[in-house]
């Protein structure tokens, strides 16, 4: 059995602060992947950057437009075969956006794309993120298929996909996060013809609402689980097809 976590931590420092370490002591999980570290290496204490028990690989954002925000990482029982920082975009190669590891038969990846704000050039970033991440989704996919692996992409992809995934779906229909193309190309990644990737929370669930991963901090939306669906385990079918257990 493998077990794969992965979390939004806002910030290495600030969640170090707040029992990262221990929680991570207590975690029975053999891969995990971290978003938003916010933080290079050396910003990190010796023990932050390299815990007992695990391989730890980061990619922070090292353009100096983005230093201080962004950030991946991935953490291993086992010391990765090969390690792979961004998709092969010049733009993003240096943002803190995507990082890669590979297993016995697996490669996994932890995902930082874009959060966006309409009408601005944060949601023309993304959107070229988008565009760029894709047709790389699909090569990942086809190339692992040639060498006999399965993938997993992990992270906050900062979309909700459908409307069971976004408790207010219906007042945020405008907003980044909700968008129709964003939406549309979140269904090209699952589509079979297209990227080809199962959202393994929803094939688990396939009824439910949520469950969501993310709250505001307004109008307690965390004790009213009034929240959004935008991190996914993103897996080939082949993969997907064994989970068994899915939680947040």
């Amino acid at each position: 059995m493998l077990k794969v976590t992965s979390v939004n931590v806002n910030g290495l420092r600030a969640a170090a602060r707040k029992g990262y370490l221990p929680w991570l002591a207590a975690t029975d999980a053999d891969v995990v992947c971290l978003q938003e570290v916010r933080a290079e290496s050396g910003q990190l204490t010796a023990e932050v950057r390299d815990p007992d028990g695990w391989h730890a690989v980061y990619a922070p954002a090292l353009d100096p437009a983005a230093k201080g925000r962004a950030g991946v990482a991935l953490l291993t029982r086992r010391e990765p075969d090969a390690v792979r920082v961004g998709f092969g975009v010049t733009e993003f190669d240096g943002s803190g956006r995507y990082l890669e590891a590979d297993l016995p038969g697996l490669t996994v990846a932890s995902l930082y794309l874009p959060s966006g704000e309409v009408g601005t050039e944060r949601q023309d970033e993304k959107e070229r993120f988008m565009a760029t991440f894709l047709p790389y989704l699909k090569e990942l996919r086809e190339r692992a298929a040639a060498d006999g692996r399965e993938v997993l992409v992990c992270g906050d992809w900062n979309i909700a996909h459908r409307e069971a995934d976004l408790k207010n779906w219906r007042a945020n229909r405008a907003n980044s996060g909700f968008l129709p193309e964003e939406r549309d190309w979140l269904t090209r990644v699952l589509d079979p013809a297209d990227g080809g990737y199962t959202d393994v929370v929803r094939a688990l669930h396939p009824e439910q609402d949520g469950p969501y991963s993310w709250w505001s901090y307004r109008g307690r939306a965390f004790d009213n689980n009034s929240g959004w669906r935008i991190d996914y385990h993103m897996a080939t079918p082949g993969l997907a097809a064994t989970a068994v257990k899915a939680e947040v």
